[in-house]
């Protein structure tokens, strides 16, 4: 902008005070303050103006990089996801066609069924009963089952019959 210092101010504040003159010089000064202010927000909104459109150019230059890299990235997983497609359907046609030819019965026309679960019938008292008989009393596990009548004798106070 312009330079101006304090002496060149002073030399135009003089000249505008003889010609003016002193009654009209406040008003004057007011509204040549008021308008170079307004001169400056609109210099300054131009200028903001300008930012935001180089940055909305920015912005969209970024938008459309990240826009082809997802399509990239999309491609490139979907033809992963096709071939790893094709690798099963063809796995699993051949594991079909050897398991139908292998397991056909010609008098029923019809694949045999696969085996039935069973469940392995695990027996808990052979578990229990395979505990070590240190660990059973330091655990607290009860080893022999007394009737009511066999514990209230056990746990009854000395001295009553």
């Amino acid at each position: 902008m312009l330079d101006f210092g304090f002496d060149k101010i002073a030399l135009i504040g003089a000249v505008a005070l003889i010609v003016i003159g002193p009654e009209k010089l406040p008003r004057v000064a007011r509204t040549v303050g008021t308008l170079l202010g307004k001169a400056q927000r609109y210099v300054a909104d131009v200028k903001a103006e300008v930012n935001r459109s180089i940055e909305l150019e920015e912005l969209q230059k970024m938008k459309s990089q990240f826009q082809s890299a997802v399509q990239d990235v999309e491609q490139t997983v979907r033809q992963e996801v096709d071939s790893a497609t094709q690798a099963l359907n063809q796995t699993w046609q051949d594991v079909s066609n050897d398991a139908s030819s292998s397991s056909y019965d010609p008098d029923t026309g019809l694949a045999s069924p696969p085996p039935q679960y069973r469940h392995p019938k695990k027996n808990w008292r052979l578990k229990r009963g395979a505990t070590p008989l240190w660990f059973k009393q330091k655990a607290g596990v009860k080893r022999h089952t007394q009737s009511g009548a066999a514990r209230v004798a056990r746990f009854r106070p000395p001295g009553r019959t």
